[in-house]
């Protein structure tokens, strides 16, 4: 059946990884968003806190379902997108709020140097964020990068209302040292991320899809070496 033509209650319940009824998640749900009475309101809490509250890690690992358990990224309190748009999309499911995952290749016009070395390219394949079903329709969301890291680079954070998608920072205005907004040479706002290719929605992680991607993109060895180096620590 075609996600589109899916029950939207298939989006509330829990899995193996988005494990929205794991106690930890229940519980932190409730103090995030329980006194709040609409589902929006709700959302936009659920939002908040997993941007800034998760720190965005693109060196966590990533070739376990465990590294993308919601209940393991609380517990490790970082991630890169994947997992905390994971650890959202149980949060909201533990509220709830129907939920499920999206994803797409970005280009990351901001990456460091080394993590442009690590990848060999600045195009993120299986960028993760989540769609939301508010108000009679799906909401797109991005918990990806944390306050921190975005003054860190001179960017606003990514703000989400619950009404509008919140996941293109591709034309937000860096500020320069003075707290103006920063322009390229022709006078437009520096890029950060730009989307790239769609690649769907869907109801859980679905790894063994996002770890050939990898592999098909970056390469079979190099993907082995993340593999052996987070598996050193």
């Amino acid at each position: 059946m075609p996600i589109e033509q899916e029950p939207i209650e298939l989006y509330l319940k829990p899995t193996a990884i988005i494990d929205s009824d794991s106690p930890s998640i229940m519980e932190l749900a409730s103090n995030i968003a329980g006194r709040f009475s609409t589902p929006k309101e709700k959302a936009v809490r659920i939002y908040y806190w997993v941007r800034d509250k998760i720190i965005y890690d693109p060196y966590s690992p990533f070739h376990r379902p465990k590294d993308y358990q919601a209940s393991e990224v609380l517990k490790r309190g970082r991630g890169f997108c994947i997992p905390k748009a994971s650890l959202m999309c149980a949060l909201a499911r533990a509220q709830a709020i129907p939920c499920r995952l999206a994803f797409a290749d970005v280009r990351n016009h901001l990456a460091t140097k080394r993590f442009l070395e690590r990848l060999g390219s600045d195009l993120f394949v299986y960028h993760g964020y989540v769609e939301l079903y508010l108000d009679g329709r799906w909401v797109k969301a991005s918990p990806t990068f944390n306050r921190e890291l975005c003054y860190r680079f001179g960017v606003p954070p990514l703000e989400f209302d619950g009404i509008h998608d919140a996941v293109f920072q591709a034309y937000a205005l860096p500020l320069d040292e003075e707290g103006s907004a920063y322009r390229n040479k022709g006078g437009e706002p520096r890029r950060f991320m730009e989307y790239v290719t769609f690649h769907g929605s869907r109801f859980d992680v679905p790894i063994d899809e996002i770890i050939d991607a990898w592999e098909r993109v970056y390469g079979r060895e190099r993907v082995k070496r993340w593999i052996d180096e987070v598996e050193s620590k």
